[in-house]
């Protein structure tokens, strides 16, 4: 009991040296006193303690060793716990009992209800029976047969003459305007009509306050009679519609679509087999059928519809006028492009590029001497920048191939004439440098023959111009030839029509935000224009110039910078300019959408099997994860295409982003998950970036050579290749006795008879020459010696690791592996 009631034992002592005492009690009778002490345990009774007799003959009186507070203590916990019993029976009684007449209300209310809505279809069936009575009677009344002139003539005549018989003819029509007034219930007083919910008191009084029915329904009804007391009732005519059918379309839109009623068109597709609610989506196929069925005319459109306002109207012979030509300069790294183009141009571009290489698709428009005006795009010469100079030549209309005369023609040189077959242009070669020494034009023109380029001077039709971009040398000539070719061509543009051009470069500056560098077409672009390029859109901001000057439209042929784009778009995007805002938009989500679904499918696999087999080749490819980032767009889509061919059977180089602008903070936290380091091509990291990059251990690395870049990042591609081992035989032995030693196993007697036998070389056993062991020595021994080699013509002692079958005249092969680091070609 004093364990229960969570008071401590009574203790004779204190200390743990003088022992403790415990009480134990069995039926809450003092029996006996334990002492503990150190040595022993002993039980003594407790001094005055009563006989189990005697405390049985006391009966019910209280036991001496329970205090009276206790006990006044547990009968006051027993009378609270009868209490609380008696409250919890209390409430649950009284929350039956509202349980039991919520049961009842709500029984009562539904009771009501229910007899409300009884009467209230009566009264209503009542009013109609009421209304059809009267409409039929008026009916019959409206088809009775006149009554005969003679007697109303009479009627007439004993009423008192002509005068009379006028009078009473308004007598006898006023009761049937009455009655029509009746019928009509009111028509005037239309807040009676529209007064609200018909309650089951205005339904039995009579129906007035109440709401009525509306004229039209009052005249459908009346029309519907008049049909069926003809005899017989017309269909209406049915209304053919033309119904736009998307490729997706829910079920309840078709329904609206064809103005018919939604269980119709559900009941008509489960009759085809189709379970399906109104809110579920149907195919254009199931559309197409459901709409014939139901009379109607079909009309398939898709979402690549929101494109057709795009302008695709040919322009009319009147309105076409001369535009410039537009002449992209192409050829090989270093033959210079740049450089002759600066000399047309009298400016100093190729000072500012990176190692003297074009990086970027740079787009001028020159004056020539006589007048007339040029527009120039000088591509890289660059293999990595293939796209680059295929995209240039796309929008040009002359180009002009630049050979050096002291170089011949190169590889980029026929990758440069293969562009200008392909995009159909006419070609003028310039034969730059003739100012060297050993500048040779004659084998330029002879290595062109073997890429079908026959030139002017070995009769052919391509014109050539010897020129130099050092001295000037035939610059002249090179501006007549392309004047002249370009009146041969007859370009010609309307400008006052909606602008349409194409991106040669974009970029994401930061102050101006995106920025993309158009060559207009045709049309004029002017500031405030809405347009649509590619996946983006925006609005005209600001336009300007190769000089640097704002101007306020652009017209054929003229490339600008134009500023207010919503996002970077792709170089080589076409730029269409729209009528409206939200047309722009449509337009360009829907090609979002487009090339997402697209990249979405080019990466699934088809099938499970592909899907394997693409991962089992994963599992033995080395991977090398990049992030790179660049100043243009056209730059890292080629830095992209030149690091995906780096990489063989055994590892490959992957970017897992690319973009336009400043490396950020957010490609230090994708590098940092991935593992990768951050490659930035003439640019740089912001502040925040390079904080992040230092605390998680990011390596950014800055290139401005495209050189660099690729042969960097090939280098480390390298570093995933795993060592080649090679072989080399240095020396064989011919076994000829073997012995057995204890401890040892097996040993073959040996004679060196080609090159050295070493400890730490491997061996092989070789039978009737065929390899039946491959391993390791476990003892050479020269005499009684162990020896690290022995040299050829000695004999020595050699015992095989793990392995004891060696016969007589068996050969053992010695070499050495090494390990040879491997690099990507």
């Amino acid at each position: 009991m004093s364990d229960q009631d969570g008071k401590k034992p009574l203790g004779l002592s204190g200390g743990a040296r003088s022992g403790r005492v415990n009480q134990s009690f069995s039926r809450g009778r003092t029996k006996s006193v334990v002492v503990e002490t150190k040595r022993k345990r002993v039980m003594v009774p407790k001094p005055g303690a009563q006989s189990a007799a005697a405390q049985n003959a006391e009966g019910g009186k209280r036991e001496k060793s329970v205090p009276d507070a206790e006990m006044e203590r547990r009968l006051k916990a027993l009378q609270a716990a009868k209490a609380r019993e008696a409250e919890d029976e209390e409430r649950r009684v009284a929350e039956e009992r509202e349980r039991e007449e919520e049961r009842e209300r709500r029984r009562a209310e539904a009771e009501a209800k229910e007899r409300e809505e009884r009467e209230r279809e009566e009264a209503l069936k009542a009013k109609e029976e009421e209304d059809a009575r009267r409409m039929a009677e008026e009916e019959a009344r409206r088809n009775a047969p006149p009554p005969p002139a003679d007697a109303d003539a009479a009627g007439g005549a004993a009423a008192g003459g002509p005068r009379g018989g006028g009078k009473a003819a308004p007598a006898r029509r006023e009761p049937e305007r009455e009655q029509k007034r009746e019928t009509r219930g009111g028509r005037g007083n239309d807040s009676n009509r529209r007064s609200g919910k018909l309650t089951v008191n205005q339904a039995l009084s009579g129906g007035e306050g109440g709401r009525q029915r509306s004229l039209a329904a009052m005249k459908r009804k009346q029309e519907r009679q008049r049909q069926k007391a003809m005899g017989g009732s017309q269909d209406r005519e049915k209304v053919t519609r033309d119904v736009q059918v998307p490729e997706t379309i829910v079920v309840s839109e078709l329904a609206n679509r064809m103005t018919e009623k939604v269980a119709d068109v559900v009941k008509a597709l489960m009759n085809n087999g189709m379970m399906v609610t109104q809110n579920q989506v149907i195919d254009a196929d199931t559309a197409e059928l459901i709409v014939e069925e139901f009379g109607h005319r079909v009309q398939r459109v898709s979402d690549s519809d929101v494109e057709q306002v795009i302008d695709t109207v040919e322009d009319k012979a009147a309105d076409l006028v001369p535009r410039p030509p537009v002449i992209t300069i192409m050829g090989h790294v270093d033959h210079g492009k740049t450089s002759l183009l600066d000399k047309i141009r009298e400016a100093n571009v190729v000072s500012g590029e990176a190692g003297g290489i074009t990086q970027h698709i740079g787009a001028y428009q020159v004056k020539a001497r006589g007048g007339q005006v040029l527009t120039f795009l000088d591509t890289p010469g660059h293999a990595a920048f293939t796209s680059m100079r295929a995209r240039g030549a796309q929008v040009t209309d002359i180009v002009v191939l630049v050979v050096a005369a002291d170089d011949a023609v190169m590889p980029q040189t026929i990758e440069a004439i293969n562009h200008a077959k392909a995009a159909k242009v006419p070609m003028i070669v310039a034969i730059n440098k003739i100012d060297k020494p050993d500048a040779n034009p004659d084998k330029v023109r002879t290595d062109l023959l073997q890429h079908e380029v026959i030139v002017e001077k070995m009769s052919g039709e391509v014109q050539d111009v010897e020129v130099s971009a050092m001295t000037g040398d035939g610059l002249d000539d090179l501006l007549e030839a392309i004047a002249l070719q370009s009146e041969i061509l007859e370009l010609k543009a309307n400008p006052d029509r909606q602008a349409q051009g194409a991106v040669i470069e974009a970029q994401l500056d930061v102050g101006r935000g995106p920025v993309a560098t158009v060559l207009v077409e045709k049309g004029t672009l002017r500031q405030g224009d809405i347009f649509v390029v590619g996946e983006q859109w925006g609005k005209v901001r600001a336009l300007i110039d190769d000089q640097g000057n704002r101007v306020k439209e652009a017209g054929p042929s003229v490339p600008v910078e134009v500023l207010g784009l919503n996002g970077t778009p792709e170089a080589g995007d076409v730029l269409n300019v729209v009528d409206t805002e939200a047309q722009a938009r449509e337009i360009a989500e829907y090609r979002e959408q487009a090339a997402k679904d697209k990249r979405a499918a080019a990466g699934a696999a088809a099938t499970l099997d592909q899907l394997l087999a693409k991962a089992k080749e994963d599992e033995n490819v080395s991977e090398l994860p990049i992030v790179v980032k660049a100043d243009v767009q056209g730059s890292a889509e080629a830095i992209v295409q030149a690091l995906e061919k780096v990489g063989n059977e055994e590892v490959r180089v992957r970017v897992i982003h690319y973009g336009v602008g400043a490396i950020t903070e957010s490609d230090i936290g994708l590098a940092e998950a991935s593992g990768t380091p951050v490659i930035g091509f003439n640019v740089r990291a912001n502040a925040p970036a390079r904080n992040a990059a230092n605390q998680k251990g990011v390596e950014i690395r800055y290139y401005s050579v495209i050189y660099d870049l690729v042969d960097d990042v090939k280098a480390a591609a390298s570093g995933l290749l795993g060592a080649e081992i090679r072989e080399n035989f240095i020396g064989y032995a011919t076994i000829k006795e073997t012995f057995r030693v204890t401890g040892v196993g097996n040993v073959a007697g040996c004679l060196v008879t080609e090159g050295v036998a070493r400890r730490s070389a491997g061996v092989r056993l070789l039978r009737d020459d065929v390899v039946i062991h491959e391993g390791t020595l476990k003892t050479l021994k020269r005499f009684k010696d162990e020896v690290k080699e022995v040299q050829s013509g000695q004999e020595c002692g050699m015992a095989f690791e793990n392995y004891d079958d060696i016969r007589v005249n068996d050969v053992i092969e010695i070499f050495e592996r090494e390990e040879v680091e491997r690099t990507l070609a």
